[in-house]
């Protein structure tokens, strides 16, 4: 075979490159050109709204949540009208519910006397799955030994 017919049948260029490896090489410098002159973009990435990953609910009201506190407050009602005060003194007193999971303790207890009714205002805070939160709670005897949540809020 002649030196032109070989040379032409091996298509390797002077630094010994093949012609096809080039070829590919090109296109694939081409194609990730493209993705990184505007392809993805965090900036211009959106939520996907109908992945549902969880059985929490989106709102507090009208949900499983509100049973959940209104439990943890008969607890911390319960805990609080049976705390002895004198025996505290002035010490934080632990409170937990094993129905819910939820816990916390209670603190600053101050008892008054109005109108003939017992009453005890004090500060309790609340651990549980949907996180840690200080509340300012009253509560106040109606009969022997009954006790009625006046106030409950966020601290």
């Amino acid at each position: 075979m002649s030196r032109n017919a070989q040379a032409s049948g091996n298509r390797r260029t002077p630094r010994g490159i093949s012609v096809s490896v080039r070829a590919i090489a090109s296109v694939v410098l081409l194609s990730l050109g493209g993705c990184g002159m505007g392809g993805f973009s965090l900036d211009k990435a959106e939520i996907d709204r109908s992945i549902i990953t969880s059985n929490v609910p989106s709102t507090v009201s009208g949900t499983a949540t509100d049973a959940g506190l209104a439990a943890d407050q008969m607890t911390i009602r319960n805990a609080a009208s049976a705390a002895d005060l004198e025996e505290l003194a002035g010490q934080p007193l632990a409170w937990a519910n094993a129905d819910t999971g939820s816990r916390g303790a209670i603190s600053a207890i101050a008892e008054t006397k109005a109108r003939g009714e017992l009453c005890r205002a004090f500060s309790t805070s609340r651990e549980s799955f949907d996180g840690v939160t200080l509340y300012k709670m009253r509560i106040c005897m109606v009969g022997a030994g009954a006790w009625r949540i006046d106030e409950f809020r966020p601290a």
